[in-house]
């Protein structure tokens, strides 16, 4: 076998030597993957990874272009709202060597994505046909889609045909970008029968719960988060300062634990809910996620506060089913809370350090991702009202090695925000206005060289942000009570 390719395998090697144990592909390096062969020599081999992916394709014949089938976020998530699908595109580097360019496709039910004019009904009998008990039954383009009152027949059939030649692109796709992890991916499960030492294979070096008999060989987890898997250590603790009641922040932390424990890290969610609900959402999270299980889930007084603040919103709970199902797969996923509302100020704050910290000591050899509004994360002392008041990042600091506190950065939107009325007199909470700096589409995480005054190492950003309502206004937050659509 070419020396290119033995090449290639010592340098895999060392990516998984040297990190620490279960980190392999935890990293994606920032160049492309090069084969040292001819592209129709290696072609056979991305047949045979897809296939073993459990991604089923079409191929559009004699240009080396496959396109999977839709997929849905998490799994099958019934709440996940997304679906992606890849193009994939054999390219000739030179004549002896190849690469592969991935292109992820993805659609919502948020209409965000979807062009100018997608909207509009273009088909004279729109809608016709279909009981209602299939409507939204598929993801755009699927066979069930033409009967979910999305498109009519002839549309389905006009949008939705199959690209032809290497440089198409999938007609009316809500967003597309190229994939280096994905190609990263493939060319590490397709390089060792290419160096004739084992079959083609798409299994992950994933993070198995305990007990687990198995694990799937594909998990889909969205869009790479930049700069997430870089933090990710072995009791490490990532403090994330949210503005609550959003939609895009829950999915931040659940597509940050699913690409995570794809990749080998075991990893635990801490939310600022009340210790009492620590039980309720424990049970939740081993259970089937039926709709007796949600019920029980939602029966707890934090759901239906007076005042609701965002963090038991739609959103929240839905992030709990996404969560569960990721456990219900045989991956490595627990949550604990930490909150002790009954308490004030600095004795509050001394008492979520206390949690948190009793949490991470007790099974550092996971992630730790905690949530928290954007005053406890802080890892300096001092408020602009208190400069001896000591935030939770702050006393964790002292304790453990590794802590990093981010802060929230977006786009302008709206949020679920609890204010202060115009007369100061009680919290008014709704949707409200959240004005922030567009920074592009993609989830991100950057780390600066040092930390800022407020104690805070770089921030994580979701984008344009959009409220999420309260659990409870959203059929308990029971994704069987109202099922999300197709887009």
């Amino acid at each position: 076998m070419r020396s290119g390719i033995w090449l290639s395998l010592v340098v895999l090697m060392g990516l998984a030597v040297g990190g620490c144990a279960g980190r392999q592909g935890l990293e994606t390096p920032d160049y492309e993957a090069i084969y040292d062969m001819p592209l129709e020599e290696m072609w056979p081999s991305v047949r045979e990874y897809f296939t073993d992916a459990n991604l089923p394709y079409r191929e559009d014949r004699g240009s080396l272009v496959l396109e999977t089938e839709w997929k849905q976020e998490f799994g099958g998530s019934k709440i996940a709202g997304y679906w992606h699908r890849y193009m994939v595109i054999g390219k000739r580097e030179t004549p002896t060597k190849s690469k592969l360019w991935i292109i992820r496709i993805t659609k919502s039910v948020n209409k965000a994505l979807a062009l100018p004019g997608r909207q509009l009904e273009w088909g004279t009998d729109r809608g016709l046909g279909g009981p209602p008990s299939a409507r939204g039954s598929g993801a755009p383009g699927d066979a069930s889609s033409s009967v979910a009152y999305g498109v009519s027949v002839e549309d389905d059939a006009d949008r939705f045909a199959f690209p032809v030649g290497e440089n198409a692109f999938y007609v009316d796709s809500g967003q597309g970008t190229r994939d280096l992890t994905m190609e990263w991916r493939v060319f590490r499960g397709i390089m060792p029968k290419l160096a004739k030492k084992q079959a083609v294979s798409a299994e992950q070096q994933v993070a198995k719960a305990p007990g687990a008999k198995e694990a799937p060989a594909f998990t889909e987890c969205g869009q790479s988060i930049l700069g997430l898997k870089k933090l990710a250590t072995a009791g490490g603790v990532l403090l994330l300062g949210e503005l609550h009641g959003t939609q895009e922040v829950p999915r931040f932390i659940a597509q940050s634990v699913c690409q995570l424990v794809t990749a080998g890290m075991p990893v635990t969610v801490g939310l600022e809910l009340p210790v009492e609900n620590e039980e309720r959402i424990t049970t939740f999270l081993q259970s089937q996620g039926g709709e007796v299980d949600w019920l029980k889930l939602m029966e707890a007084p934090f759901w239906r506060s007076p005042y609701p603040d965002g963090r038991g919103s739609e959103a929240v709970a839905n992030m709990l089913e996404q969560l569960r199902h990721l456990r219900a797969q045989g991956l490595d996923v627990a949550v604990f809370v930490y909150d002790h509302p009954k308490l004030s100020g600095q004795q509050r704050e001394d008492a979520l350090t206390k949690t948190v910290l009793a949490r991470v000591k007790a099974t550092p050899q996971r992630f730790h991702l905690v949530v928290s509004g954007n005053v406890h994360p802080r890892t300096a002392k001092g408020l602009p009202w208190d400069k001896q008041y000591k935030p939770m990042g702050y006393l964790l600091k002292d304790q453990l090695k590794d802590v990093t506190a981010l802060d929230m950065a977006y786009d302008s939107g709206t949020a679920w925000i609890c204010a202060a009325d115009t007369q100061g007199r009680k919290l008014d909470c709704g949707v409200k206005e959240a004005k922030g700096k567009d920074n592009g589409d993609r989830f991100f995480v950057h780390r600066w060289s040092s930390a800022n005054n407020e104690g805070y190492h770089g921030v994580f950003y979701v984008g344009h942000v959009t409220a999420s309502e309260p659990a409870i206004n959203k059929g308990l937050g029971n994704p069987d009570a109202a099922p999300a659509s197709a887009p």
